[in-house]
């Protein structure tokens, strides 16, 4: 590592705001290298922050990266001089989900990786998997959260976004770091995410969908789902798939919800179209009104 003023005086600069905890730990850089994909494609790092993994980076790859702190930009500035005169690295000062509102944040397939922020990393997260370019991330996360994105059917923490990512991706968490290895240090663990995007069975509306399966984790799936369908259509569909009507939201298959949601919208769909058609459409007992979505 290169030592500058930057560097001791990292825990004076590292600001709150933005949720920064620098990296200092040689062997965790190391080991987040040696888990990337070897290809030649380019990366996009998010917060490179006194630029600790972006040296390592612009070794093997180009580098298009996104700084908020504008202190910590001029520092990168003068650090990757060399390599954004060669064209090497790409170093964007603001923030970068003001670049997703393009879409994307490069105009090729890229890797994302990055030393996430906590505050934000589920959004960072969430929005990398809408990415079309963006093949693969390897994040540093809170562990809290890499959990819930690697999760398990049966397990705890499989949640909505467990479905939402596996619906995507190949997730698993690499390893796990300690706070110390951190200037600050942070109150929590942290670990490493790897997500290799495949072909997504993602769908219009299914974030919302599973918003209302995972409404109250505790609950049965079936009591969540009643609260946005009918309780009738909920218990048939459930039934034509071989779930439990007490079946919980963290005991059922990715695949499944995407199944259910297909089943529960179509009834929906095909109800909207007999009363465009101008059919009579009488209600029945227990039967919900669609609500807009």
């Amino acid at each position: 590592m290169i030592e500058t003023n930057f560097h001791r005086n990292s825990e004076k600069i590292a600001k709150k705001k933005f949720g920064q905890n620098f990296l200092k730990d040689e062997s965790v850089l190391h080991r987040i290298i040696e888990s990337m994909p070897h290809d030649d494609r380019s990366v996009v790092e998010i917060g490179p922050g006194l630029g600790d993994l972006t040296r390592y980076l612009v070794e093997i790859k180009d580098v298009t990266a996104y700084e908020v702190d504008k202190e910590l930009c001029e520092h990168l500035k003068k650090e990757f001089a060399s390599f954004i005169e060669k064209g090497r690295v790409k170093l964007y000062c603001d923030d970068v989900l003001d670049h997703w509102k393009q879409k994307s944040l490069a105009d090729r397939p890229y890797h994302l990786v990055a030393n996430l922020p906590y505050y934000i990393a589920t959004n960072i997260i969430l929005r990398a998997l809408r990415d079309p370019n963006c093949i693969s991330m390897l994040v540093m996360v809170q562990k809290e959260v890499a959990e819930k994105f690697s999760a398990q059917p049966g397990e705890k923490q499989f949640s909505a976004l467990s479905v939402l990512a596996q619906s995507h991706a190949d997730v698993h968490i690499c390893f796990d770091v300690p706070p110390e290895a951190f200037v600050p240090a942070p109150k929590v663990m942290s670990s490493v995410l790897q997500i290799q995007k495949r072909e997504s069975l993602d769908d219009p509306g299914f974030e919302d969908f599973l918003k209302a399966a995972f409404a109250q984790p505790r609950k049965t799936l079936a009591k969540n789902l009643s609260a946005v369908f009918a309780k009738k259509d909920v218990t048939a569909a459930l039934a034509s798939l071989g779930l439990s009507p007490t079946v919980r939201p963290h005991e059922v298959e990715t695949s499944l919800y995407h199944h259910l949601k297909s089943i529960l919208q179509g009834d929906i769909d095909g109800r909207k179209k007999e009363s465009e058609s101008g059919e009579s459409t009488p209600e029945q007992p227990g039967r919900k009104r669609p609500e807009k979505r």
